[in-house]
């Protein structure tokens, strides 16, 4: 018998909308990603008071939020894979791996998440690492039919290592669109997408996905210049947005959040959310 995901969705998005705010980097062996994240448990507290929609976290760290009596704390969204792709120097294996291979989202039912996400990821060069990521999506779809979670999956589309290192975001609609669509293929029941270079080409990966869409937000940026694009990511049809480093990394996430926030929920303009923030 299938459980059906709809509760579990409903947590993510009862406003409509969804801002995800990802702080599972630790996963990712990278050290630049941990400057904000040195205390979790001040970094939860901090999230918590800022009210988004959900906090996505690895199991390891999931109780600093669970473990909270407020009945009106953002949702855990639980990354449940981990791989190396994201360091300044390219590995000679690259590889991902789920966290749990034999029971992957046991984890992830035991904290009573929301949803659990599952890397997709398409570098250059490496169709061994695409391979991986595939049989994991694989590996976790069943479960998740079974157990009625909501899969959201995370087609990553990057540039070469030796271009700005780290494997950037490529922003290519022409390679996110198909990936996003294999994404589609495969079950999700959520994407998590790049953004697309430029933002009035975003509705092609809507219309690909045929799920609720969340932006990806990559590297910390200009908060003024990423307001600006949120609103235009958002205008072409995306659900809402999963945002780390320009959250956590910046001196007021409080007020980060309240300004996102309010783009997704309320649709102010980029230059109405700045005014948010300044405010915050």
């Amino acid at each position: 018998m299938r459980l059906s995901p709809k509760a579990r969705m409903n947590r993510l998005f009862n406003k409509g909308g969804c801002l995800d705010v990802a702080i599972d980097h630790g996963v990712c062996n990278e050290p630049s990603f941990l400057v904000g994240l040195e205390d979790m448990g001040k970094v939860v507290d901090t999230l918590v008071a800022a009210r988004p929609d959900a906090i996505q976290m690895t199991y390891g760290q999931a109780d600093l939020l669970q473990a909270r009596p407020e009945r009106d704390k953002p949702a855990l969204v639980m990354r449940i894979d981990m791989g190396n792709p994201y360091n300044a120097q390219r590995h000679r294996v690259m590889w991902s791996q789920l966290q749990n291979y034999e029971d992957p989202i046991i984890g992830a039912l035991e904290m009573d998440a929301a949803c659990v996400v599952v890397n997709l990821f398409m570098l250059p060069d490496e169709p061994e690492l695409f391979r991986q990521c595939v049989e994991n999506i694989s590996r976790v779809r069943a479960d998740c039919n079974r157990y009625g979670m909501p899969l959201m999956i995370e087609p990553l589309v990057m540039l070469p290592n030796d271009v700005r290192g780290g494997y950037q975001v490529d922003g290519d609609v022409e390679k996110i669109v198909p990936l996003v669509r294999l994404a589609s293929e495969m079950g999700a029941d959520i994407i998590k997408a790049d953004p697309t270079a430029n933002a009035e080409d975003f509705h092609r990966v809507i219309e690909a996905a045929r799920c609720p869409v969340l932006v990806r937000g990559g590297g910390k940026e200009d908060l003024k210049t990423v307001l600006s694009k949120s609103a235009a990511l958002l205008a072409q049809g995306a659900q809402g947005l999963v945002y780390g480093r320009n959250i956590y990394q910046h001196a007021n996430p409080k007020a980060v959040v309240s300004a996102l926030m309010a783009l997704i929920h309320d649709r102010v303009s980029g230059a109405a959310a700045w005014e948010i923030y300044n405010h915050g």
